[in-house]
C-alpha cells in the first residue's frame, strides 16, 4: 500500500492533539468584537441581535441558512477607508469579495470606487449607478465582449494583464474611436503569505507580468508606443488576508524602480501606482488585523519614501480592500440539526447550509469562529467541528471550534467574518439553495438578494 494513502480515506477527521487548537473562550457568550460586526450584540434574555434585530426574529422572517449583513458597519467601514487614505489617492472596493447593487449604491455614496473582473460585475456597477470612470476593470482572461462593454462606458482604468491584452485593449479602443487609460499588472517576486522575498518565488502563477525578468519593462514599451492606450501606471498586488506592510514595502521599492527605468528610457514619469488589496480581517480572536489609518500612513511613507530616493514625482496611490471591508460586516446564521458526538474526539454538528454557502474552509482551509446565538448557555465547553449537509466528507464550515455541550436541535448558531467571498464563491451543489444577503440597519431588515428558488434552479435545466 502507498504511504501517501490511508485505509480509511482522507484524513479530514484527523484530531490535533490538546494545544493545536485554541483552547475555548471563558465565557462562550461573549462575542469577541474583533470579529463580530459593530452593532452586534447579546442582549439581556442572551439572544444576539444585529442593526436592532434579535437572530430569532431575523430566522423567522428570512429563513437559515442566510447571510445578514450589518448596513452601518459596512458604511463605517468604507468611510474609514475613504478618510484614512483621503483625496490624493483613490480606494477602489473589490467587488469580487461581495457585490450587488445595494453595495455599489452604498460605495457611491460613500465616495469609494470599484473595482470588477468580468462582465457580469461590470453590469452589477453600471446598473446601480456608479459612474464608469470611477471603475477600475481586472482579470487575466477579459473577452473582446468584456473590453468592448468596458471601453463603450468609459470605464477609468483596464488592468493590462498580459501582453496579448496589451494589443487587445489598444486596437478595440482604437476601432472606437477612443484612447483608454490603462495600467499594467507587474508580479514583483513577492510572497506575502510567508513573507518570503525572492523573485522567483511569486512568478509562477497567472496573474501580471513578470518584473525580474525585464518582461514589465517591455510591456511598458508596448503600451506607451499604441495610440489606443494611455498608460497611467503600474498595478502590483501580493497576497491576500495580508496583516503586516513588510511585503508592500518589498513590492513598493520593486514597483517605483520600474517607473525610474521608465522615465529614464521614455522620459515620462507614469502618474498612478496601485498596490492592490489583500489586507487582512480577524476570522478569530486570534487574528489581529490593522486599521486603515495605519496602513495609509504606512504605505504613504513607503511611496514617498522610495520615490525621493528615485528622484521621482510621487505617484497618485490607489488601493483595492474588498475583505477588509465586507468580510467583518456579515454572519452567516444556521439552524442546527443533526448532533453526533464522537467519543474521545469531538461532537459533530450538522447545519442546514455548508460548503454551498462557505467554500472557503474546505478550498483554503481557513478558519473561522462559531457563536450559539439563540441563547446564552452555562454549559461546559464541547470540541465541536460544524459541517453542512453536503454528500462530501470534507464538508466542513468551522474545523475545530468550542459551543455549549447543551447544544439541540433547533438551535441557532451564527459563523462571523463571512461577508467576503461566502456569497460570491456559493454553489448549487446537490441542488442547494443559495441563501439570501439581508441587510440590517437601524431596526429594519431588507432582502438585496434574494434565497434561490427550486424555480430558479428548474428555469434553467432546459431539459
Amino acid at each position: 500500500m502507498s504511504r501517501s494513502a490511508h485505509p480509511a480515506g482522507p484524513r479530514h477527521a484527523d484530531v490535533l492533539p490538546e494545544g493545536h487548537y485554541s483552547a475555548p473562550a471563558a465565557d462562550l457568550n461573549v462575542l469577541d468584537p474583533k470579529v463580530w460586526s459593530h452593532t452586534v450584540s447579546r442582549g439581556d434574555d442572551g439572544v444576539v441581535s444585529v442593526g436592532g434585530i434579535d437572530v430569532k426574529k431575523l430566522a423567522e422572517e428570512f429563513g437559515t441558512p442566510g447571510y445578514f449583513l450589518d448596513e452601518a458597519d459596512f458604511r463605517e467601514r468604507a468611510r474609514a477607508w475613504r478618510t484614512a487614505f483621503g483625496h490624493d489617492a483613490d480606494v477602489f472596493y473589490a467587488g469580487k469579495a461581495f457585490l450587488s447593487r445595494a453595495v455599489v449604491r452604498w460605495l457611491h455614496e460613500e465616495g469609494l470606487n470599484l473595482d470588477v473582473c468580468s462582465g457580469g460585475e461590470l453590469a452589477t456597477a453600471l446598473s446601480a449607478g456608479m459612474p464608469a470612470d470611477r471603475i477600475a476593470f481586472h482579470g487575466n482572461n477579459k473577452s473582446e465582449e468584456e473590453i468592448r462593454t468596458a471601453i463603450e462606458a468609459g470605464v477609468g482604468r483596464i488592468v493590462l494583464d498580459s501582453f496579448q491584452e496589451i494589443v487587445r485593449v489598444a486596437h478595440i479602443a482604437q476601432s472606437l474611436g477612443k484612447r483608454q487609460r490603462a495600467q499594467i499588472r507587474v508580479t514583483v517576486g513577492v510572497e506575502a503569505h510567508t513573507h518570503e522575498f525572492i523573485a522567483t518565488a511569486h512568478e509562477d502563477q497567472k496573474f501580471g507580468i513578470g518584473l525580474a525578468d525585464g518582461q514589465a519593462a517591455e510591456a511598458v514599451r508596448r503600451a506607451l508606443a499604441l495610440d489606443g492606450l494611455e498608460l497611467v501606471g503600474i498595478h502590483s498586488h501580493i497576497g491576500s488576508q495580508i496583516f503586516d506592510m513588510a511585503g508592500f514595502e518589498v513590492a513598493a521599492r520593486r514597483v517605483v524602480k520600474l517607473l525610474a527605468e521608465v522615465r529614464d528610457e521614455h522620459g515620462v514619469e507614469l502618474p498612478e501606482i496601485d498596490l492592490g488589496g489583500g489586507l487582512g480581517i480577524a476570522y478569530t480572536s486570534e487574528d489581529d488585523p490593522r486599521e486603515p489609518h495605519e496602513i495609509a500612513k504606512a504605505l504613504s511613507e513607503i511611496v514617498t519614501r522610495e520615490c525621493e530616493a528615485a528622484k521621482l514625482r510621487t505617484p497618485r496611490i490607489s488601493v483595492e480592500p474588498g475583505r477588509a471591508i465586507v468580510g467583518p460586516t456579515a454572519f452567516t446564521l444556521y439552524e442546527v440539526g443533526t448532533i453526533k458526538p464522537l467519543d474521545g474526539l469531538r461532537t459533530y454538528v450538522s447545519v442546514d447550509g455548508g460548503m454551498s454557502d462557505n467554500i472557503r474552509t474546505a478550498l483554503y482551509d481557513a478558519e473561522y469562529s462559531v457563536a450559539l446565538v439563540s441563547r446564552a448557555s452555562d454549559a461546559e465547553p464541547m470540541l465541536v467541528r460544524v459541517v453542512g449537509k453536503h454528500c462530501e466528507s470534507g464538508d466542513i464550515v468551522v474545523k475545530d471550534a468550542f459551543l455549549p455541550a447543551d447544544l439541540a436541535p433547533g438551535d441557532l448558531i451564527a459563523v462571523p467574518a463571512t461577508g467576503a467571498y461566502c456569497r460570491s464563491m456559493a454553489s448549487n451543489y446537490n441542488h442547494a439553495l443559495r441563501p439570501p444577503v439581508v441587510a440590517v440597519h437601524d431596526g429594519e431588515a431588507r432582502v438585496i438578494v434574494r434565497r434561490e428558488t427550486e424555480e430558479d434552479i428548474l428555469r434553467l435545466d432546459v431539459g
